[in-house]
């Protein structure tokens, strides 16, 4: 397993944040800044969120070029912020088969890509299934014949075992899961209970690590992100079930909404790196 980092933490300085609870941080960066900061934390791979990044030829060439002289393994992230809209949303269909071929072209071999999100979830999961399996279904076919995984992010949209049972309905080398370590703690699903589950199909990760907050405990404002050794979730036993499972891909951190009290993110980016250099 290797480290690295995702960009969203640093989704502020591209000009997005969540409303009501962030604030603008008062300058932008682009994803050259971010690979010129990832380099200096010394990992050694980046989840690149595609919202983030133009999609001009010669914004695409020069970042496949960068990454490469980097030697840091990519991952493309398609999706943010409701991906297929769990299973309804053609055109996102059609927009993340476009972006196989950036993947691709950035030199990534495995891509995140979300489902759908809190916002999209039906209440009804025999429907939800319903929708989703036969969207997935082409777009993993399509993925494996460029040699790309897609790995599917439980986006606080998916159950573990509904996760189990997309994985196993599709049933594609193209098609795998983008686990993030916290995310279905914000479902009441216990996290390591979570990895068991689906490690055995996971080809990409988000490494976080949330706390809770007064007030309503269905709200993702209840959940914010900590530093990876400051959290409610066990990590180490996670990633013990990512070795069980012979895992070998990337360890993206990842912080989303960093709870008030820690202040900026980049000193909790660094203690997050440090500590889990440490534990790997």
């Amino acid at each position: 397993m290797r480290i690295g980092i995702d960009s969203y933490c640093y989704h502020r300085y591209f000009g997005d944040w969540y409303e009501g609870l962030q604030r603008d941080p008062g300058r932008r960066i682009d994803v050259f800044d971010f690979l010129d900061i990832a380099q200096g934390h010394g990992v050694e791979g980046v989840s690149l969120e595609a919202v983030y990044i133009p999609e001009d030829d010669a914004t695409l060439g020069r970042l496949a070029d960068r990454v490469a002289e980097l030697g840091m393994e990519p991952v493309w992230a398609w999706g943010h912020p409701d991906g297929l809209r769990s299973g309804t949303d053609e055109a996102a269909a059609e927009d993340l088969l476009r972006h196989i071929g950036i993947a691709k072209r950035v030199g990534a071999t495995v891509m995140r890509i979300c489902a759908g999100s809190r916002r999209t979830r039906p209440a009804d999961w025999a429907q939800h299934k319903g929708k989703l399996v036969p969207m997935l279904r082409p777009l993993a076919e399509a993925a494996a014949r460029q040699g790309v995984v897609l790995a599917v992010e439980n986006h606080i949209d998916l159950l573990a075992d509904e996760m189990v049972e997309i994985m196993q309905a599709v049933d594609s080398p193209g098609l795998g899961v983008c686990l993030d370590t916290a995310n279905n703690l914000r479902m009441f699903e216990e996290p390591v209970a979570v990895a068991a589950k689906l490690a055995p199909y996971t080809r990409a990760t988000h490494v976080k690590n949330i706390t809770t907050q007064r007030g309503d405990p269905r709200s993702f404002a209840f959940w914010p992100s900590v530093p990876l050794d400051a959290g409610l979730v066990d990590i180490e036993a996670v990633l013990g079930q990512l070795r069980a499972a012979h895992y070998t891909g990337l360890l993206a951190l990842e912080i989303d909404y960093l709870a008030p009290a820690y202040g900026e993110e980049e000193p909790q980016i660094a203690r997050s790196l440090k500590w889990l250099r440490s534990v790997v």
